[in-house]
């Protein structure tokens, strides 16, 4: 075990750590000591430790490239055992006591990887190299896969239960500012003196941005001081809220941003009853977007070892950290902002041996002050690559006119300009445009509600982001009625210039070897030019092909050097290329983060019918049916499930079982427009329905697929009560109430969901008229005064009761719909009474295989792709109204033939099980690829017929009755051969469902 506690790379004085207290930390193994204050970058740089990463594809070297949210090298896993969280950025892990990290993607260590060898078959693996080579044979891809996943990657998942918690939050405001820099925080004061209602949110554990690292003045104070009065003032403002170490990383429709709040990721373990993360849902009317810029790297040879990092950064770690990234440095530039970086890294005891710039001109006060400050300077110059083993120990520079020298260095800071942070502008449809006197991309038309400024807008100047930010506050302000014109702008000095030159096309000799473009994928400029040269023109086509900007930075650093690269190649101008799409999230979010509390049974809320304690006191198997528990069947004693499901379904089919449906959807309708409520949402008429009478009803969706089905039955002049599937009760209830309310506000209708109020429970078997005679009182229950679809009040063990005459088991069966709480009496008066008969419960298993053998569609067929005809239900729509989903119902493509509709199964042997979910094919054995038919979408052994059966959707299924097919189970290796029959397997004429009169009539 390596110890180092002395922190050698330490500046002695300065940052903004606390030196007071100590705080001891683990990387690798080794122990360290780091401040108060400290990332775990910035500690680990203290204490020596430059190499901290493999790289994804190459497993090369890599060290601190950034000090933000954009490192693209320095992924570690944090903390171990239940709580470790792979590929978190270093750069942005807050040091606490006790801290636990881990380098990845390495075999055996991070100091010997004996992946590396594998940079040395680099020409044998350009960009899609997998799709080329492992293409024989097929059956080894799995082998080829594992093999390759472990060459490339990131960190490993865990596999134990997260025992942190994680809270999800809403809230509204007027204003909401993304970035607490000085564009943001000068946006904020501008609107809050303007009266709007203001949230702030910074990723960072202070405000400040970029003034944190630089020196600065503001209203002619220290801009730390500024910094520190303008948060005492906003903290007791009534209208200001502020979030730190939190991200906005998704930016939605109509105001909607998600932010996600680190609550205690900067601690060892969260408070009791604290969450770990928490994710905002913020509805804010305006949204000022002050992320700030991301500098870019430079592309040359070599331009990934540890010891290389953006300038920005050097900046940071020397004035924030108090951390010397390196003892003898060499800073490489294009543009004017990274003298500031040698001039701080100088006068923090770096000695920077020479700035290069590859530009040839130079505003002559840069060059007095390198002068001054005893740095050489290399104008028209260009770095041609690096030298060095696991650090870097030397560059090359050569002049544009054909001379190159040598420098000995330990550290290499490059800038090759700024990319204004626009993704949450993006994410909404806001358009870009690339800017040449910028040589960024920066925003071009904003969406509505949409205000940008500092960085973000390519204002780089400290003077430009607060005048910018006070002016987009006051618009987003008076956007939202704001009328105060109190209050003046924050004022700066001019700042640092901004001049920069196109840099992106280096001399061959700087990018014949491994130019990395991309770091965190290893995309080099020579993939570029792979893909350019196979035709992959497009960015995004180029995106994909190479997998630039595919890592979870999202690009940050290496996107515009790529699009910049690509137009040099097809010689056009960068804006012409184009850029590729940013999408949510910004920064990577924990699923902890997504899911919340929605674990275990937070993610369904339990429903239980009236009648669950008493299945689980009679030996019911529960199962889950959407948010319903519902027994699935009754176990005796010594009994076998298999046992028990079948014993139920020949109770029902020879004598009398009873069901719990409870479950079963129910809404009550009501109103002098109900009927015509009905008309317009079934596809089949209700017009003809008398009183005391049901029917069996289609519900299309708008594109004409079938979105429910079940019963409605007329029980007062102007009253319909409507039943529909357990899964699709909430689905349907929207529909009606977006169709009355919106749709047809018109209508005089009031719809109301009723499920909790009655329980309801299905009598079904030849017996069940027996059965229902012996129990129900007021009113006679025989065929004349309750025939098929009748409907009737009665009374059950005293109480009252609705009785419904419905079969789905396709036997003699009724529904009874019981008050509640009312329900266990009724129930247990029916069995008892039934008792003599036979009776007994019966489950799900049961009730599924009786609606199979009977052919009656359930969820597995009403998946949202089928329409009535597919379902064999055409006879039901209706051809003399319109309804919702008719006009669609017309496509020619919706009435073809070869559609898949609905057929039965049965096994050629007449044994073989058919399993739910195989695929349907046309031979035996057949190599891939081949035409899928359709696909099994029921199945089950049928205790009645003593064979399996199977339902399915089969392309163009009417005309294959009699024929026979392939259901294929690749996934589980089974294969049967089946015969396709009619879709109703039992009683296909329906004489036991109701009296042969009522049928011939």
């Amino acid at each position: 075990m390596q110890t180092m506690v002395s922190q050698p790379w330490r500046l002695p004085s300065g940052g903004a750590i606390d030196r007071s207290r100590t705080l001891r930390f683990r990387f690798d193994g080794g122990e360290y000591e780091g401040h108060p204050g400290d990332t775990l970058a910035s500690a680990l740089l203290a204490n020596g430790v430059r190499l901290v990463a493999r790289s994804f594809k190459y497993h090369r070297p890599r060290g601190l490239f950034t000090c933000g949210p954009e490192e693209p090298n320095s992924l570690v896993r944090l903390r171990n055992g239940a709580r470790a969280e792979p590929n978190t950025r270093s750069t942005v892990v807050e040091l606490f006591e006790g801290l636990e990290a881990e380098s990845q993607n390495r075999r055996p260590s991070l100091q010997f990887d004996l992946l590396a060898a594998s940079q040395w078959f680099a020409p044998l693996t350009p960009p899609g190299f997998y799709y080329k080579t492992f293409m024989w044979p097929r059956s080894a891809w799995p082998f080829y896969g594992r093999w390759l996943r472990q060459l490339g990657g990131m960190g490993t998942a865990g596999t134990l239960r997260d025992p942190d918690r994680y809270d999800h939050r809403n809230a509204h405001c007027d204003v909401l500012v993304v970035g607490g820099g000085p564009a943001g925080l000068a946006a904020m004061l501008a609107a809050l003196a303007a009266g709007a209602s203001v949230m702030l949110v910074d990723e960072r554990d202070g405000l400040g941005g970029f003034l944190r690292y630089t020196p600065a003045l503001i209203d002619d104070v220290p801009a730390a001081e500024w910094i520190a009065t303008t948060e005492a003032h906003l903290a007791v403002h009534p209208k200001a809220r502020i979030l730190r170490r939190t991200t906005a990383f998704g930016c939605y429709d109509h105001g909607h941003v998600a932010l996600l709040e680190r609550v205690a990721d900067h601690v060892a373990l969260p408070q009791t009853d604290e969450p770990r993360q928490r994710l905002w849902h913020v509805r804010a009317r305006r949204i000022v977007l002050a992320a700030g810029a991301i500098e870019r790297p430079l592309v040359f040879n070599d331009n990934d070892r540890p010891g290389i990092m953006l300038a920005s950064a050097g900046r940071a770690y020397v004035n924030r950290y108090a951390v010397a990234p390196g003892r003898e440095a060499v800073v490489f530039t294009n543009n004017d902002s990274a003298y500031a970086a040698a001039f701080d890294l100088q006068r923090a005891g770096v000695r920077v041996r020479a700035l290069v710039d590859s530009r040839k001109r130079v505003a002559p006060q840069l060059s007095a002050m390198l002068k001054k400050a005893g740095i050489e300077f290399r104008s028209e110059s260009v770095l041609l690559g690096t030298q060095g083993g696991q650090a870097i120990a030397a560059v090359s520079i050569g002049r544009l006119n054909g001379a190159s020298e040598s420098l000995d260095c330990d550290a290499l800071f490059v800038s090759g300009g700024w990319n204004p942070s626009i993704h949450l502008l993006c994410h909404v449809g806001g358009r870009t445009r690339f800017d040449e006197s910028l040589q960024a991309v920066i925003p071009a038309a904003l969406p509505p509600g949409f205000h940008v400024a500092g960085g973000a807008a390519g204002a780089f100047s400290l003077a430009q982001a607060l005048e910018g930010g006070w002016r987009t506050g006051r618009e987003a302000a008076a956007a939202c009625g704001g009328t105060s014109k109190s209050g003046t702008a924050p004022r700066a000095e001019a700042g640092e210039p901004y001049g920069i030159e196109l840099a992106w096309e280096m001399p061959r000799a700087a990018r014949d070897g491994k130019a990395f473009v991309d770091l965190q994928t290893d995309v080099t400029y020579r993939d570029i030019e792979l893909a350019h040269r196979e035709n992959f023109r497009s960015v995004e086509h180029l995106k994909r092909y190479t997998a630039l900007g595919m890592g979870i930075d999202q690009g940050k650093t290496g996107n515009v050097n790529g699009l910049a690269i690509l137009a040099s190649l097809r010689k056009e101008a960068i804006a012409s290329v184009g850029s590729t799409t940013f999408r949510p999230p910004y920064t990577p979010v924990s699923f902890g983060a997504l899911a919340g509390r929605e674990l275990g049974r937070h993610v369904i809320p339990v429903r239980r019918t009236p009648l669950h304690d008493w299945h689980l006191a009679n030996g019911a198997l529960m199962t889950s049916a959407g948010h319903w528990m519902r027994p699935r069947a009754y176990l005796r004693a010594g009994e076998t499930f298999d046992a028990a499901w079948r014993r139920e379904t020949l109770a029902v089919r020879n004598a009398v079982g009873l069901c719990d449906v409870s479950t079963l959807g129910k809404i009550d309708v009501q109103g002098p427009d109900a009927l015509e409520l009905l008309e317009r949402v079934y596809c089949n008429g209700f017009r003809s329905l008398q009183l005391g009478r049901a029917r069996y009803g289609v519900m299309l969706r708008e594109d004409g697929m079938v979105l429910d089905d079940g019963t409605t039955s007329r029980i007062g002049e102007h009253r319909y009560f409507m039943t529909t599937t357990t899964a699709n009760a909430a689905r349907v209830l929207a529909h009606l109430e977006y169709y009355a309310q919106v749709v047809w506000p018109e209508l005089r209708v009031h719809i109301a969901s009723v499920s909790d109020q009655w329980g309801q429970i299905a009598v079904a078997g030849p017996l069940s008229h027996e059965l229902l005679a012996r129990v129900a009182s007021r009113g006679e229950v025989d065929e004349a005064h309750l025939p098929f679809l009748g409907v009737k009040e009665a009374e059950i063990a005293s109480v009252a009761v609705r009785l419904f005459r419905i079969s789905y088991s396709g036997e003699r069966a009724y529904e009874i719909a019981v008050p509640a709480g009312r329900t266990e009496g009724v129930w247990r008066a029916l069995l008892a009474a039934g008792e003599p008969l036979g009776a007994m419960p019966y489950g799900t298993e049961a009730l599924g295989v009786l609606r199979i053998e009977k052919g009656h569609v359930a969820g597995a067929e009403l998946d949202g792709r089928t329409t009535p005809a597919d379902l064999g239900l055409a006879r039901l729509v209706s051809r003399a109204k319109r309804f919702v989903g008719s006009r669609m119902l017309a496509r020619s493509a919706l009435a073809d033939l070869q559609r898949p509709s609905l057929v039965g199964l049965e096994p050629l042997d007449g044994r073989s099980a058919i399993r739910a979910g195989a695929q349907l094919v046309e031979e035996e054995s057949f190599a891939p690829p081949v035409r899928m038919l359709g696909h099994v979408t029921s199945a089950a052994f049928s205790p009645t017929l003593g064979r399996p059966i199977a339902l399915a959707l089969l392309a163009g299924g009417g005309a294959r009755v009699g024929t026979t097919v392939m259901a294929t189970s690749p996934l589980f290796g089974e294969s049967v051969k089946a015969k396709v029959v009619l879709p109703v397997f039992y009683d296909r004429q329906g004489l036991r469902m109701k009296p042969s009169a009522e049928v011939m009539g």
